[in-house]
């Protein structure tokens, strides 16, 4: 009788495959990844590894002794005292008892604070609460605590902000005026994200975690780039991570440029030199998951394009895992067998320097 292995759908759905069948849909996401990327696709050794760690009969796994990464996290204390609809456990706490559980039982080597809103648009208002916070945590904690939020160039846009919504001038074919809109857009948030950590760094902050670059497009993380780019020059030592909200940077405007490079149509790979050069200290590279492909398919297409990111990057890369990316399932709380076995193909296959 043929050994199949319990597996996992990109929604999550256990299914059960061969070890042919795991080897090929392994061997299929890379050269799909490869294709798209333009980048190497796995070698027959590394596919064989990958297989075995899917393979292994343990619910959970973990990587080898001595290949242990640094955990950063996002979203902070909304997992604590979030709903569980933004993958929380909904126990009230404040967002300091949140921060110390973070550190004292959980163990997470880094931690940071962020607004529930988690956009940096909707902190102008409360700066000064958080600005308080961040204070109170820095004088309880000693891990390194960062601030933590959202560019969302989105919330610059009507009805929510001062723009007009590029998308209904695209609609009327008023491209220049959409591309107006969003470089109108993409100026304000760079002033506001600076002019929030500047309040943010006095208070005590370590740093930022600039968090879902890109979700708005190339202006999105054009943007960012300049806001990280002022802030390392005003704060030589503040610690940035930089994680991206796709693997493909949207092209919505088209035609912005960062240090002479185009930003539609980005890999990881080419994302990662343009946040070093802005000054990020940590790139977070993201590989989307196809919810009706298999497990191996998704992470055998993952490990290959975050196997050229760390290659290509100048700087640490802490890929993103979680819900949906990394070759997890898209799934509010992903199982623990596909998120362990994930990470551990980051960290033994890809060369991830943390998660």
């Amino acid at each position: 009788m043929t050994t199949e292995y319990a597996l996992r759908m990109g929604d999550g759905k256990r299914i059960f495959l061969t070890k042919e069948q795991i080897i090929a849909d392994l061997e299929d996401g890379s050269a799909d990844a490869a294709d798209l990327g333009e980048i190497q696709a796995l070698s027959g050794d590394e596919i064989d590894k990958l297989a075995e760690i899917l393979m292994t009969p343990s619910r959970m796994v973990g990587v080898e002794p001595g290949k242990e990464v640094p955990v950063t996290h996002d979203i902070g204390t909304i997992r604590i005292d979030g709903d569980q609809g933004n993958s929380g456990v909904g126990i009230p706490s404040s967002r300091l008892i949140g921060s110390m559980m973070h550190e004292r039982a959980f163990g997470a080597d880094t931690m940071e604070l962020g607004h529930i809103d988690y956009s940096f648009k909707p902190v102008k208002p409360v700066i000064a609460q958080e600005m308080q916070t961040m204070e109170v945590c820095q004088q309880n904690m000693i891990v390194p605590l960062l601030y933590g939020a959202m560019p969302n160039m989105g919330l610059y846009y009507t009805p929510d902000g001062p723009f007009e919504n590029p998308g209904d001038l695209m609609k009327s074919f008023k491209i220049k005026e959409a591309q107006e809109s969003m470089e109108h857009a993409a100026e304000h948030l760079t002033r506001d994200m600076v002019w929030i950590m500047q309040r943010l760094m006095s208070s005590g902050a370590d740093g930022v975690n600039f968090d879902t670059i890109g979700a708005a497009g190339d202006g999105d993380f054009f943007a960012s780039l300049h806001a990280i780019e002022s802030l390392r020059k005003q704060y030589p030592d503040i610690y940035i991570e930089a994680g991206m909200a796709g693997e493909l940077l949207l092209g919505l405007h088209g035609e912005m440029e960062y240090d002479g490079t185009t930003l539609a149509g980005l890999w990881p790979h080419q994302q990662a030199p343009l946040a070093a050069k802005a000054g990020a200290n940590i790139f977070g590279p993201v590989v989307n998951t196809n919810t009706s492909r298999t497990s191996p398919w998704n992470l055998g297409r993952a490990v290959t394009f975050i196997k050229a990111a760390v290659e290509a990057s100048p700087i640490p890369c802490h890929v993103n895992m979680g819900m949906g990316v990394g070759g997890i399932p898209m799934f509010e709380t992903p199982t623990i067998d596909a998120v362990s076995r994930a990470s551990k193909a980051m960290v033994e296959i890809a060369g991830v320097d943390g998660i």
